[in-house]
């Protein structure tokens, strides 16, 4: 299995001994040793996930990496954070997702109404298996624990992914005041409830509730 490391917070270094890695398409910044590079078409998942992806919107262009040696991997100077997986499923924005072992399944998850608030459409992007994963993020992501005794209140222009046994509720905080102008300018937030971990980077994407 490839070993991934990060090489400073912006820069993904995989070491690979003739293993392979899925990567967000353009991501490759430098490699050194024999590397070879192939263009998936669905997300990685073959024809079914094309027509899957291209009815839900939830896009993703993918190339294979496979060789000797290393690669670094990058994507605008975005931070990135490694996510180890041991056969559960990871829920995160197809446009985070920079790598996965060639080993873990992606696939496609309807957000409801969470996904209309962040603007991303009604579905978003699930790796699943034993492995690694890259993601990235606009500034340093934290990574918040969600309990049964403690559940986490999110942003939805702030939210990245999420694993565990986790669930989410969509809640509105919609009030005359924020009308008047007096509200605390969250009109929508996403509820985690469960055990599980929650990752947020430290900035918003432009969203519905933003708008609100």
């Amino acid at each position: 299995m490839a070993t991934f490391r990060l090489q400073g917070s912006r820069v993904l270094a995989v070491d690979m001994t003739g293993d392979a890695v899925k990567a967000k398409n353009g991501s490759m910044v430098a490699y050194d040793g024999q590397m070879a590079f192939k263009k998936m078409t669905g997300g990685g998942e073959g024809i079914r996930g094309m027509v899957t992806r291209r009815v839900t919107g939830e896009q993703m262009t993918v190339m294979e990496v496979k060789g000797h040696g290393t690669c670094w991997f990058a994507d605008r100077a975005t931070e990135i954070s490694l996510v180890q997986l041991h056969g559960d499923k990871l829920f995160v924005e197809a446009s985070n997702l920079l790598c996965t072992d060639a080993g873990l399944r992606t696939g496609t998850s309807f957000t409801g109404l969470r996904g209309a608030t962040q603007g991303n459409g009604l579905f978003t992007t699930t790796v699943e298996g034993t492995g690694q994963a890259a993601i990235v993020s606009d500034g340093p992501a934290m990574v918040l624990r969600v309990s049964r005794q403690y559940p986490l209140t999110v942003d939805p222009g702030a939210y990245i992914a999420h694993q565990g046994n986790v669930q989410q509720s969509f809640q509105s905080g919609v009030t005359f005041r924020t009308f008047m102008g007096e509200g605390g300018g969250e009109a929508f937030q996403i509820r985690f409830e469960g055990d599980g971990l929650v990752y947020v980077q430290p900035s918003e994407r432009a969203t519905i509730a933003g708008d609100v």
